[in-house]
């Protein structure tokens, strides 16, 4: 079927900023899985409450059913966009449904696209329309 990584600990490293000179190294991002919120979110430099929520990353869901989510939306800011940050989430909330055992509307497009692109397509039985 297809590798299950959990949320907690799936880490992206950022590429290089040529402009600055910044080095990628000891940097690394996670996914944190606000269920209160009902969210996944990916901060540059770390989590918790010194990351500002405008410079945070995030897929929105919600529950539709007593085992079906919509997942709503994703958003990464422009400083970090093109680094794999919305598909880091979007594997996140895929590992959440094969976790939790739970069916999916999929109403952001970008999500949709990534479960499209997938070359065996894993996570076509998760998604109901």
């Amino acid at each position: 079927m297809f590798r299950r990584l959990a949320a907690s600990t799936l880490r992206l490293r950022p590429r290089r900023a040529a402009a600055t000179g910044a080095s990628s190294s000891g940097c690394g991002w996670t996914v944190e899985h606000d269920r209160a919120q009902r969210r996944f979110t990916v901060a540059p430099g770390g989590s918790g409450a010194a990351a500002e929520a405008r410079d945070c990353a995030v897929l929105s869901y919600r529950f539709t059913g007593e085992k079906e989510v919509d997942l709503m939306s994703t958003f990464v800011p422009e400083t970090f966009r093109g680094r794999g940050v919305a598909a880091l989430l979007t594997q996140a909330a895929m590992d959440f449904l094969v976790e939790e055992d739970l069916k999916a509307r999929v109403s952001c497009w970008y999500i949709q696209k990534y479960i499209e692109e997938q070359p065996l397509q894993p996570f076509k039985d998760l998604v109901v329309t």
